[in-house]
């Protein structure tokens, strides 16, 4: 039985003479929140796409819960739930209205309208119009819509597009609690890469159709070397001192100097000594990159 919710195995895809993705080999962990990231044109969307069956992959491919999709089409289909760039809204309708059609539509009961609009939190705007709803509560209302199947698998490609920072922070609660609450696997596209950083569980960045890396987030910090910040006085005697003693300066600004961080013990060697040798050292501070700046590191030498 296999542990991924979505695995692509060498997946590729051409529009024409055009090669879209290359060689693709996602795995997506049951229960992840899994943030799918790339510049745009990547290839996160027409990826998107083939794991709905909405363009046509090569057989043995792309599975879902284990189960190839070209042959298991309609079962699988069942199992995923899907917010692809704009939701299909009736602007005419209630967003109550707009969930009951979708409930009609399904064969599910329509009380289960009342019960999607209390968890994306519309209760209070479950009879307004569609058209009158803000940017936030249609793409709520957008995963509302995607989730009334009770689907294992949900698809959401850049759900925060356009967001005011309130807006960007309820969709980001939301999948948090779809994953932890409801044990929903989560895939999600976005090029708000400090949004993944608080939501998702697992990254996997894509470039020019090509996957470039794969693995949790911890994981992805691991690539970055860790630098130590020093605030001290006295910057350019500080900095010629530790470079006289062989440490390397990777930056120096008119309070901080930045060095490679190798070891706590390594830090308070460095600390003790500047000390020893007249300098008042006031913090040091062990810095990591963060996902937007390895996200460029990754990309740029792609």
């Amino acid at each position: 039985m296999s542990n991924y919710a979505i695995e692509t195995v060498g997946l590729n895809f051409s529009f024409g003479n055009q090669t879209i993705v290359k060689d693709l080999s996602l795995q997506v962990p049951k229960g992840s929140i899994y943030g799918f990231l790339g510049p745009n044109g990547a290839g996160k969307t027409t990826t998107i796409k083939i794991l709905l069956n909405l363009l046509k992959s090569p057989a043995d491919q792309v599975f879902i819960f284990g189960k190839e999709i070209n042959s298991n089409r309609i079962a699988t289909l069942k199992r995923i739930g899907a917010l692809v760039e704009q939701p299909a809204i009736y602007g005419h309708l209630s967003g109550k209205e707009n969930l009951v059609n979708r409930c009609i539509l399904l064969s599910i009961k329509k009380s289960k309208a009342d019960e999607m609009l209390a968890l994306v939190g519309l209760t209070e705007a479950a009879n307004k119009k569609a058209s009158k709803y803000s940017l936030g509560m249609k793409q709520r209302l957008g995963i509302a819509l995607a989730l009334v199947s009770d689907p294992e698998l949900l698809l959401l490609d850049e759900p925060t597009n356009g967001l005011d920072p309130n807006g960007i922070i309820e969709i980001r609660n939301l999948m948090i609690e779809l994953a932890t609450k409801h044990h929903k696997t989560i895939l999600v596209s976005s090029h708000l890469l400090a949004e993944i950083e608080r939501t998702a569980t697992h990254v996997g960045i894509i470039n020019k159709g090509q996957l470039l890396f794969q693995g949790t987030i911890d994981e992805l910090h691991l690539l970055s070397k860790p630098m130590m910040e020093i605030e001290v006085d006295q910057i350019e005697n500080a900095s010629r001192f530790l470079v006289s003693k062989g440490y390397e300066i990777v930056a120096s600004t008119d309070k901080k100097i930045t060095v490679p961080f190798s070891s706590t013990e390594e830090s308070g060697k460095l600390n003790t000594l500047l000390i020893q040798n007249g300098f008042t050292v006031s913090s040091l501070f062990k810095q990591r990159k963060d996902l937007e700046n390895l996200f460029l590191d990754i990309t740029k030498n792609n």
